[in-house]
C-alpha cells in the first residue's frame, strides 16, 4: 500500500512526492527498501496499490530496483485501507482462478531493520493465515510509546501465534507503560497476512457498503499497461475506513503473530531520531550540518549548510524552498502547518521545488510576475506532451543532450548552446532522442504561467 500522505514529514514529504518515495533512511526509498525485502520471501507475485497521481513515480522505482510489479492499481481517491485491500484481493482472485492466494500486505513507508526477524515473522504468519486466520504483525514494544495503537494478545494458537484480544486506540503515557509493564501488548503495525477470499468474506460480512462498492469499482475495471484502473464513481462512493475498524476489529478470525525486527513507522521527524544513529550529544544529523550546543535534536539539510547553536530537543528540516524548525516533542502537529499551506493554495503543499514527471524533472530556478525560469532533464527517449500554451511563450536553451524540437510542421535537432522560441499559441513537443539525459533552461514570459495553461493534443503517458 503506497497511498499515504506522509503530511508530517513535511517539508522533506509533499502531496505529490510524499514519504514512500523518499530516501529518509539510507540510499533506497522506501517503496524500494520495502519491495527489497520481499526477496527472502516465498511470493508468487507483488503489488503497488497508490493514488493516480503517483503511478509513474511508482513504476520507475520499481524498475530502479529491479523488483518486477505484477500490477499497480490506481486508487482514483483515497479511501483508506480497507477498500484497498479490497481491491488488491478482487484482483488477487481474478488472477488465480479457482484459487485463494494468501495476501501479505504491507505498508510502502514502514523502517524495518532486521529483514531476517521480519521473513522469519512472515513464515509463522503463513501457518496461521493457512487455516483462515486474518493474521497482523504485533511489534513487540521497545518503549511506552503513545503514537501507537496497541494490540492486547490472547489464547495461544501454536507456533507463536495468539489470538487477538482486543485493539487499543494510541494511549495516554500512563496507560502505554502499563502496557508495557504487562507484557501482552504489541504496537499495532498494520502489516497483515490473510487469505485473498477470507478478507472479503469477512469485509462482506461485517462493511457489505465497502465490499459492495468495491466489488462494483473492480468490476468496471480497464487495464492500460503495468496500470489498473477501477471505476471512478463505483469507488469514489465507497466509505472510508481502516481495516482495523471495518474487520479486524469485529472479526473472531483475528490472531496475531509478534515481530521483534526494529520497526517503525516512521510517523513523524522523531521517528528518525529515534532510529537514527546519534552523535555524543544526542544529536542525529543529516547532510551539511554544524551545531554548537545543540543536544538532543535532529537536523536534516538537504541543500545547504544548516548550524544550529544553543537548541536542544528540536527538528530542523531544510529543503531547497522551505524550512522547518519544530519541538522535537511537538511534531506531530506539522500537519498543522500543511493544513494551511493546502487552505492558502501554496505549492509547498504540493511539490517541491523539483517537480517530477513522466519524462523526467524540472526544477523551478526563478520567476517574477510575467515570467519563469526552470531547468528541465527529459530522460533518454523519452518526450513531454504535444501541447500548446494560451498565455505565454518559451524559450529553450540546450546546456547538455540532444533535443528533436517540434514546433508546427516544423522539427529541428537542437544540440549544447543551441536555443529555439515557441510563440504563444505554437502547438510543440520536446524529445530526448539520445542515449544521455537532456537538459536544457526554459524561459517562460507571459500573462499566466501556470501549470494548467496546457493544452495536449497527444501524449505517450495517457495524461489528460
Amino acid at each position: 500500500m503506497a497511498g499515504g500522505s506522509g503530511s508530517r514529514l513535511w517539508p522533506s514529504s509533499r502531496g505529490l512526492y510524499p514519504k514512500q518515495f523518499l530516501s529518509l533512511c539510507g540510499e533506497e526509498t522506501m517503496l524500494q527498501a520495502t519491495l527489497g525485502r520481499l526477496a527472502g520471501v516465498d511470493c508468487d507475485s507483488t503489488s503497488v496499490i497508490c493514488n493516480e497521481e503517483h503511478r509513474f513515480i511508482v513504476a520507475q522505482q520499481a524498475q530502479e530496483s529491479g523488483s518486477p510489479l505484477e500490477t499497480i492499481i490506481l486508487e482514483p481517491v483515497g479511501r483508506n485501507t480497507a477498500p484497498a485491500i479490497a481491491l488488491a484481493a478482487f484482483d488477487a482472485l481474478e488472477s488465480s482462478p479457482g484459487n485463494s492466494p494468501l495476501l501479505l500486505v504491507m505498508a510502502a513507508d514502514h523502517l524495518i531493520e532486521d529483514v531476517d526477524a521480519f521473513q522469519a515473522s512472515v513464515a509463522l504468519a503463513k501457518a496461521q493465515a493457512e487455516t483462515g486466520k486474518l493474521v497482523t504483525f504485533g511489534i513487540v514494544p521497545t518503549s511506552a510509546h503513545t503514537g501507537y495503537g496497541y494490540i492486547q494478545r490472547g489464547a495461544e494458537l501454536g507456533g507463536e501465534a495468539y489470538a487477538v484480544s482486543r485493539f487499543v486506540e494510541k494511549p495516554d503515557a500512563e496507560t502505554a507503560q502499563s502496557y508495557v509493564d504487562e507484557g501482552e501488548y504489541y504496537w499495532n503495525s498494520g502489516m497483515f497476512l490473510f487469505s485473498a477470499q477470507v478478507y472479503l468474506d469477512e469485509l462482506k460480512q461485517h462493511r457489505p457498503d465497502i465490499y459492495s462498492a468495491c466489488e462494483q469499482a473492480y468490476a468496471g475495471k480497464s487495464r492500460d499497461v503495468d496500470f489498473l484502473r477501477v471505476d471512478k464513481e463505483a469507488f469514489m462512493a465507497c466509505a472510508d475506513d481502516s481495516i482495523d475498524y471495518a474487520v479486524m476489529e469485529k472479526t473472531g478470525k483475528a490472531a496475531v503473530v509478534p515481530m521483534d525486527a526494529g520497526w517503525s513507522d516512521v510517523g513523524a521527524w522523531s521517528s528518525l531520531w529515534e532510529v537514527g544513529d546519534s552523535d555524543e550529544d544526542g544529536n542525529v544529523v543529516s547532510g551539511d550540518v554544524m551545531s554548537h550546543s545543540t543536544s538532543n535534536s535532529y537536523v536534516r539539510a538537504e541543500h545547504r549548510l544548516v548550524a544550529t547553536v544553543g537548541l536542544d530537543n528540536v527538528v530542523v528540516v531544510e529543503t531547497n524552498d522551505a524550512v522547518l524548525v519544530a519541538d522535537k516533542n511537538k511534531v506531530q502537529d506539522v500537519k498543522a502547518i500543511v493544513n494551511q499551506l493546502k487552505a492558502e493554495g501554496r505549492s509547498e503543499f504540493l511539490h517541491h521545488r523539483h517537480v517530477y514527471r513522466p519524462w523526467g524533472v524540472y526544477d523551478s530556478i526563478d520567476h517574477g510576475e510575467r515570467y519563469q525560469v526552470k531547468c528541465i532533464t527529459v530522460k533518454p527517449g523519452a518526450k513531454l506532451s504535444v501541447q500548446m500554451h494560451h498565455h505565454r511563450a518559451e524559450h529553450w536553451i540546450v546546456v547538455s543532450g540532444t533535443a528533436k524540437v517540434t514546433i508546427g510542421d516544423d522539427t529541428v535537432m537542437l544540440t549544447e548552446n543551441q536555443s529555439t522560441y515557441i510563440p504563444i499559441g505554437a502547438v510543440h513537443a520536446l524529445e530526448n532522442p539520445g542515449k544521455i539525459p537532456l537538459e536544457l533552461i526554459e524561459v517562460q514570459s507571459g500573462s499566466y504561467l501556470g501549470e494548467d495553461d496546457i493544452v495536449r493534443f497527444e501524449d505517450r503517458y495517457g495524461r489528460a
